[in-house]
């Protein structure tokens, strides 16, 4: 996605990265499947849509800030504004949008105080996730997302009575390989120098220690 939308290229390690963390996910999306009785498929086709739209917006954003120079307020303006025209449209010819009105009319401050917390909150985590894409481009902040995502995941255990499966694991092991392998695609140089370092003092005490055995 980032090599049609930017003319980039990345290596193998960085696309068996973001394959990892895109399985691992999904999994954990399917085994909410295995365990939840009520589970609607058409839910997660919209997280999946979702998720494939958000890899696109990355890059777009990305593109157009390194070519305009924006700054992150415009970029959140114009691609917000968007966004609520579409969904405005959308809840318009479905007829969601005055029921919508109707059960917030029923707690209003309730409902529109946590909207605003969410929607300010929303505000911030964009702004934060804009700027590391500005600094470190979009692959970065996509691998930061997943991570969020991951956490948000585990953190749902501990806050909700939830059924465990051992998919779970698994999951979460291949979204941490897919960032252990986007962390040493950033830092391959060092890291290796630093496992040549760490071989050759192994070499070293074992032909030590085989000296001193053959001694005796």
């Amino acid at each position: 996605m980032n090599h049609h939308s930017k003319g980039k290229r990345y290596g193998k390690v960085d696309v068996t990265a973001v394959l990892c963390m895109t399985v691992g996910l999904t999994l954990f999306t399917l085994a909410d499947v295995s365990i939840s009785p009520d589970f609607n498929g058409t839910g997660v086709f919209l997280i999946c849509l979702a998720l494939c739209v958000d890899a696109v917006i990355g890059n777009v954003q990305e593109k157009a800030m390194k070519a305009y120079s924006a700054s992150n307020t415009e970029v959140v303006l114009y691609s917000y504004s968007i966004g609520f025209f579409y969904i405005l449209c959308a809840l318009l010819l479905n007829g969601n949008l005055l029921p919508a009105f109707s059960v917030y009319s029923e707690t209003p401050v309730v409902a529109y105080g946590l909207a605003g917390v969410f929607s300010l909150t929303g505000y911030i985590g964009i702004l934060f996730v804009l700027a590391l894409v500005k600094l470190f481009g979009a692959l970065i902040a996509a691998t930061v997302t997943t991570c969020r995502k991951a956490v948000t995941m585990v953190l749902s255990f501990l806050f909700f009575s939830k059924p465990f499966t051992v998919q779970y694991v698994w999951s979460g092991y291949l979204v941490l390989f897919g960032i252990a392998l986007n962390v040493y695609s950033k830092n391959r140089t060092s890291i290796n120098a630093w496992f040549m370092k760490q071989y050759r003092l192994y070499l070293r005490h074992w032909t030590v220690q085989r000296s001193r055995v053959e001694m005796v």
